[in-house]
């Protein structure tokens, strides 16, 4: 049975997290995702009325203006904007607005992106055109983006809630609550701003035929899967529920191993402890230089060659840049396709 993804239920574990974040003072290491990191001790956040209240907000973010009608008021996660004609250039904050402008048939004047990936990402740079650096996703050019002179600015309060009053002076400016689990939502919200709601819609349509497709293909029984990320100064990730990727197995019926199947982004582990990252299957990224990470260590422990996955010859190297980074329906669509392509050989 096809596996729904929208509505207030989901909408309320994003804000769960973003609060949990806030509260934990969890890391906005522009890594991809952001939020809290669970580690072995730390509680799942928990529900209730504040998230009920802040899920229902989250959810009517957006307009009501008509096709074609400005000016149009969008609200968002930090107020309302004002955007008086249709945008023809766009600045954006993060890789998940760059790849929902892309997916829109934009190509934005400017982008900031990540530290470990300044590069335009390869799977976008056939349709992006040649937007402009503005810093980077931590570290904003304020005056590159002044520069550009845009009409309308994409971000997320969770990166730049710091920066919204200095960049609404230069433009528009729209802000989703966070990248990541959020991304549908997200998406949404940046198409309205552009008044291209309907194509975002046919869109996720469009990504909900391809997982329900993937959903039925591996029928009962599905497998496992980790995902598994090496991060900068020791740091490995075992991606969990309130993420980008684990929104897309969620989405596809897939089951996650137990310290994975949790209300957060992801759980920590060391190399010394690679074993807790087995499954049936494991798909492993890295954010940045490989040489920075624990990848070798941990891969070059006995425990690492003992998991069920690596033995079996189920264990994969993805590319960051989707699986990870992405955080748009672009590269969601992307990581069904290689899901399909390892889980159904």
């Amino acid at each position: 049975m096809p596996h729904r993804r929208r509505g207030t239920a989901a909408v309320a574990l994003a804000v769960a997290a973003a609060l949990s974040l806030a509260a934990c003072g969890g890391s906005n290491d522009g890594a991809g995702d952001a939020g809290s990191t669970a580690g072995n001790k730390k509680d799942v956040a928990k529900g209730g009325k504040d998230f009920a209240s802040a899920a229902k907000k989250t959810a009517e973010m957006g307009t009501d203006a008509k096709p074609g009608q400005w000016p149009r008021t969008v609200e968002h996660a930090m107020g309302e904007t004002v955007i008086k004609s249709q945008p023809k250039r766009v600045v954006v904050l993060d890789v998940g607005e760059l790849d929902n402008v892309v997916s829109l048939g934009i190509e934005p004047v400017g982008l900031a992106p990540t530290e470990g990936s300044p590069e335009l990402p390869s799977y976008l740079k056939k349709d992006a055109g040649s937007p402009a650096n503005v810093g980077t996703i931590n570290n904003l050019n304020l005056e590159a983006i002044a520069g550009l002179k845009p009409d309308l600015i994409l971000g997320s309060q969770l990166r730049a809630a710091d920066k919204y009053d200095e960049l609404s002076k230069i433009a528009p400016t729209v802000f989703s609550i966070r990248p990541g689990f959020t991304w549908k939502e997200n998406y949404l919200l940046n198409a309205a701003a552009l008044d291209r709601t309907a194509e975002a819609k046919a869109k996720l349509a469009d990504y909900d035929k391809k997982v329900d497709a993937l959903d039925a293909e591996l029928g009962a029984g599905k497998p496992t899967v980790s995902m598994l990320r090496f991060m900068p100064d020791g740091v490995i990730r075992l991606y969990a529920n309130a993420s980008f990727i684990g929104t897309i197995l969620k989405d596809a019926g897939i089951p996650r191993p137990k310290n994975q199947d949790i209300e957060d982004l992801a759980a920590e582990v060391s190399a010394e402890n690679i074993d807790q990252a087995d499954a049936d299957y494991i798909f492993t990224g890295v954010y940045g230089d490989a040489k920075a990470t624990d990848k070798s260590r941990a891969q070059g422990n006995p425990l690492w060659k003992n998991l069920k996955a690596v033995k079996a010859g189920h264990a994969y190297d993805v590319p960051d840049e989707t699986w990870y980074l992405g955080l748009g329906v672009t590269a969601a669509d992307e990581v069904v396709a290689d899901l399909e392509k390892y889980l159904t050989k």
